[in-house]
């Protein structure tokens, strides 16, 4: 069967490989993902054309690509299992522990494919940010945010613990080398980052800021009052633990703390608020809900 498939490989013309693996590049899947239509279109035939010229199946084409040097699906997807082994690697080792020979290893796929989704190791630690970072669950809390302004940033520090708690710990590992590489690639992550969070951020705090119910700070100072005490304790946490023991409060209770320390951090100056002291959001629906 083996001979056959390499068979089956070697009358695929070049040039429908080079078009099948520019399809997948485009769509950001494997190439056994890619319809055939739209191989062919990139390759400027018909799919019946294509078709003829495969021997009247789509294994041979598979075939060719593999032997190519690219991986064509058809397991898992190569973004799936190479984002999981990237993320173990990171939790094992840190950033620098990621190279694209050992994901290709971890992965069971081939250097070429890496390059065919990600588009090199930038790319890939990109996709495993996204999966493992906090920035998907601030975009879902800003847009669907609870009525109470209280609720909102509850919502938020929920959806940062939880990120920082995700196994394997990628995020924390993230952190520690932007914090000893300032120009390594978990700077360069957190820089791709910034203008969602920004963009996540301003939609839950300006209209609060608007109306005198927050101080107007900028915005990375609220970002940074927001993140900066849930990461830090979920990155101590483990060693906390171990040496605390029952006296460490649990995630939940920690994280309401925090809540409530930046609602406080956050309100506006009694002297200076309108009508007197009040808290952030007071007791009611937000603005326009």
């Amino acid at each position: 069967m083996m001979e056959q498939s390499n068979e089956d490989a070697r009358r695929v013309p070049p040039g429908l490989v080079d078009a099948a693996v520019a399809a997948a590049r485009e769509r950001g899947r494997d190439v056994a993902e890619v319809p055939l239509t739209a191989i062919a279109a990139k390759a400027n035939i018909s799919r019946s054309t294509l078709l003829r010229r495969l021997g009247g199946t789509r294994a041979a084409l598979d075939a060719a690509v593999l032997a190519s040097g690219v991986d064509p699906g058809g397991r898992p997807p190569v973004r799936e299992r190479a984002v999981a082994a990237a993320a173990e690697i990171i939790g094992d080792r840190g950033l620098g522990g990621v190279t694209l020979d050992a994901v290709a290893a971890a992965a069971q796929c081939s250097v070429p494919s890496l390059h065919t989704v990600f588009h090199g190791r930038d790319g890939l630690l990109s996709a495993v940010f996204e999966r493992y970072g906090p920035v998907i669950g601030i975009e879902a809390v800003a847009e669907d945010p609870p009525e109470r302004f209280e609720d909102v940033v509850h919502s938020l520090f929920r959806a940062i613990v939880t990120a920082f708690s995700k196994e394997p710990r990628v995020l924390p590992a993230i952190v520690a080398d932007l914090l000893g590489r300032p120009d390594g690639p978990g700077s360069r992550l957190l820089e791709a980052a910034v203008p969602r969070l920004l963009h996540g951020m301003t939609s839950l705090f300006a209209a609060e800021i608007e109306a005198g119910r927050l101080r107007p700070l900028p915005m990375p100072v609220i970002i940074q009052l927001l993140i900066g005490p849930p990461a830090v304790h979920m990155m101590v946490r483990p060693a906390l633990d171990r040496a605390l023991g029952p006296a460490l409060p649990s995630v939940d209770d920690a994280c309401a703390m925090f809540a409530d320390g930046f609602l406080r951090a956050v309100a506006p100056d009694p002297s200076t608020a309108e009508g007197g002291p009040r808290a952030p959001g007071g007791t009611g629906p937000r603005e326009g809900a």
